[in-house]
């Protein structure tokens, strides 16, 4: 296996464990898959267990240095605190279709809230999650309505800076989720 394919694989496995929304199953089929795709050659069955390890100890290691209350604990607090207050909230899904569903299924829904495995992903990465505000008729929300004001500020309350920028909310964090697999 070439370095950057080795490199690639475990960067999957780094986000895969750092989203602390896969399980473990779910994680060996996504890296098995990935394997037989981008390294055929190799034994997946070997390999796969070998990166989750790698990026289970690297994450235990730097968890260590986190603080008691992580920004995807806020997070959770505000989707908590959001489905409360009647929102459908769809996290780590596949796709929108997926969010659309469940919205689609809820009975006199406020709105949808919703992030894919992606979007965990690149919070993973680069610090920064994409949330997705929908009306109960799945039209995007858009500045100055209240739907996306209440939202930021339960944000902004829980000490999480977002904007609302090209039909998303970006909020920034450190994507520190505990884990365990």
């Amino acid at each position: 296996m070439d370095e950057r394919t080795a490199r690639e694989l475990r960067g999957l496995a780094r986000v895969l464990v750092r989203s602390g929304y896969a399980d473990h199953a779910a994680i060996t089929v996504a890296l098995t898959e990935a394997v037989q795709e981008d390294a055929p050659t190799m034994d997946a069955a070997a390999l796969v267990p070998l990166l989750i390890g790698e990026a289970v100890v690297d994450l235990n290691a730097e968890a260590t240095a986190w603080p008691a209350t992580t920004d995807p604990d806020r997070l959770d607090a505000v989707l908590n605190e959001l489905e409360g207050q009647g929102f459908v909230v769809v996290r780590y899904t596949s796709d929108h279709h997926a969010a659309r569903q469940a919205l689609e299924a809820a009975a006199a829904p406020k709105g949808l809230v919703f992030f894919t495995d992606t979007d965990v992903w690149h919070a993973v990465d680069f610090g920064m999650l994409e949330l997705k505000v929908w009306h109960p008729d799945t039209a995007n929300v858009a500045p100055g309505e209240p739907l996306l004001d209440d939202v930021l500020a339960l944000l902004h309350l829980h000490d999480l800076p977002a904007v609302f920028d090209e039909g998303r909310i970006e909020v920034t964090l450190d994507w520190q989720r505990k884990v365990s697999l």
